[in-house]
């Protein structure tokens, strides 16, 4: 027997984590604009960067606080997380995959996290013994996973979540708690953080070690340019649609932190066209680690003032 959901397919997105919410919202039709989705759960100002230049650096970092600001915007996750080291792995395995059944049985839209390469992918469907999902390796096609080896891959990790409608909450509470997130995220990432990855503007110092070393992981180099540079991109149109739907006196506080990150999304756009991705050994370009300094530090000031206009939004908050 196989159940799938028509026309449920992730979308195109370098945080694929985005891509697979985006299109279980599209499926439930819910009016989450990409601008709104990528801020108001804080990602749009997120950083996270291994000194190496690791492509692991836009997903190794702790996420739970997507979850909890994606009920703000009107949508509610649920599911199952595990990982292959537990004891009872193979029940959590199990719990998932009824999870995901139950809720495809009830017309839930379904993501989970390897189904394919370590990145996020939609599960629009299952079979007897296996998950269908659509993703970034896929193309337009469905293709399918063994539910019982699921989490068994490189990262050992085991994700598999539905989505569900909820409560919207008003646009200055999805302001001031993704806001909250992103400068906690950004100046305190104990929390948020694994050893050795860097946030904030923390991050920048070692992105800057990244491409400065004598062999630069270039498809790291590559996929992190272009992950951070699409989330700062969003998150110019997040305090857009902020600004349009609050407006009063916080308007020119939340103009002036567009400025800032459509300054920080245009440095990045140039780091990203000197590390293009799929990478290119043999186009290397002309002093491209100087050049990537300067883009970095350009950005880096610009994240720093973007930072400090946040912040100032908060104490706005107070008095609106």
């Amino acid at each position: 027997m196989t159940k799938q959901l028509p026309n449920l397919s992730w979308r195109p997105a370098w945080v694929s984590h985005m891509g697979a919410l985006r299109g279980c919202l599209d499926y439930l039709q819910l009016p989450v604009s990409p601008g709104w989705l990528y801020g108001g759960t804080g990602h749009a100002f997120i950083l996270n960067i291994d000194p190496t230049g690791c492509p692991s650096g836009p997903t190794a970092w702790r996420t739970e606080m997507l979850f909890e600001l994606g009920n703000n915007l009107g949508y509610t996750v649920t599911g199952a997380w595990a990982t292959k080291g537990e004891p009872d792995f193979q029940r959590k395995q199990l719990l998932a995959w009824e999870h995901a059944k139950r809720a495809i049985d009830a017309g839930l839209p379904c993501y989970g996290w390897e189904l394919d390469i370590p990145e996020y992918y939609v599960i629009n469907g299952y079979s007897d013994t296996e998950y269908l999902y659509n993703g970034c390796t896929t193309g337009e096609a469905t293709a399918r996973h063994q539910w019982n080896q699921l989490g068994l891959r490189d990262t050992g990790m085991l994700e598999v979540y539905s989505v569900e409608p909820g409560q919207a909450a008003p646009a200055p509470v999805v302001l001031r708690e993704a806001l909250q997130f992103a400068l906690e995220h950004a100046t305190g990432p104990a929390k948020w953080i694994f050893t050795p990855y860097k946030s904030g503007l923390a991050g920048y110092d070692s992105w800057l070690t990244a491409v400065n070393a004598e062999q630069p992981n270039l498809m790291g180099l590559a996929y992190n340019a272009a992950v951070w540079h699409e989330c700062r991109q969003y998150a110019v149109e997040f305090l857009q649609e902020a600004r349009e739907k609050i407006g009063g006196n916080l308007a020119p506080l939340l103009q002036e932190a567009e400025q800032h990150y459509a300054d920080v999304a245009e440095k990045l756009a140039e780091l990203k066209a000197l590390y293009p991705f799929p990478p290119q050994p043999e186009a290397i370009i002309a002093n491209q680690a100087q050049r990537a300094t300067a883009c970095l530090t350009q950005a880096r000031d610009a994240e720093a003032k973007g930072l400090r206009s946040l912040e100032a939004i908060l104490e706005g908050l107070k008095h609106s």
